[in-house]
């Protein structure tokens, strides 16, 4: 993996991990992702009205069929990880989502864009999902882990890996503009979510006092770590890419023992190295 796809992997880590903390701490609120989506369309905005003036983009069919795509894929995985939220542990849902859906994104990459990896990218990939088991506590008393968390982490997972092919393929052979494909998944995400949101502006209403700052570092956070990682994906294999995201489960724990009080063990430490030992792998994978 070249080092600058590297380096933006690490920082899309960082701010993945943080913004899913605040919106775990906005976990009862029933029109954050709303909320949130409407924050990142005004935040970067100018941004987009920049790039459409400077690039002029063609939008073609391929190109508008990848756009639904996106739109479609990212509201299911927003709708699912709030949903997790709302009723099991960050430390839970978080972990198997970026477990799975890695898994399933370097298969697809396999099978649908024809990418060809190393050995040492599935070692690299295979400790990456050992590792956040091991962090998610499955291996020791998977029977003890809520039912209702682990299915929604799962579902997560899966529309994780739905995007991630569909995104690196438009970024990577349609050549579309990884600001143009994180806005338009907002922009559809909240036409769609908007009559159940304004059916009750009541509860809109005080949920986007109650819950303003979550809404606005999600806001800002999630479109930047997610622009990051579309542009590692032009210049690297997404077969290396999506595992490689799955060091924010680091932070994501660190945030869990230290913000979120929840306790960490010995497995949880075991599973943090193995994380680090796969991502090594795929930075170096030839």
């Amino acid at each position: 993996m070249p080092t600058l796809a590297f380096v933006a992997v690490l920082l899309a880590a960082v701010t993945h991990s943080t913004w899913n903390l605040f919106a775990k701490k906005a976990a009862r609120s029933r029109h954050f992702v709303w909320l949130y989506s409407v924050g990142s369309i005004v935040l970067y905005l100018p941004i987009i009205g920049w790039v459409l003036l400077e690039q002029r983009p063609h939008f073609g069919l391929l190109q508008m069929t990848a756009l639904l795509g996106t739109a479609f894929l990212h509201t299911g995985y927003s709708l699912a990880l709030q949903a997790g939220y709302r009723t099991s542990d960050l430390s839970l849902v978080y972990p198997i989502a970026r477990g799975s859906g890695p898994l399933l994104s370097f298969v697809g990459a396999i099978l649908l864009l024809g990418e060809h990896p190393t050995w040492v990218a599935g070692l690299g990939l295979v400790l990456i999902v050992a590792g956040i088991l091991l962090v998610a506590g499955l291996t020791r008393e998977p029977h003890r882990a809520p039912k209702v968390g682990v299915f929604f982490g799962l579902l997560t997972g899966f529309f994780i890996a739905g995007y991630t092919v569909n995104d690196g393929w438009a970024v990577k052979s349609l050549a579309l503009s990884p600001f143009i494909i994180d806005f338009t998944g907002n922009l559809i995400r909240v036409v769609v979510l908007a009559p159940l949101a304004l059916r009750d502006r009541a509860e809109l209403a005080r949920e986007a006092r109650e819950y303003a700052r979550p809404a606005w570092v999600v806001s800002v956070l999630g479109p930047l770590g997610y622009i990051l990682v579309l542009f590692a994906m032009r210049i690297a294999p997404i077969s290396h890419v999506a595992p490689a995201r799955e060091l924010s489960t680091l932070v994501g724990a660190y945030f869990g023992s230290r913000v979120l009080r929840e306790q960490v063990g010995p497995a949880r430490v075991a599973g943090a190295l193995c994380i680090v030992v796969g991502v090594v792998s795929l930075a170096f994978a030839q």
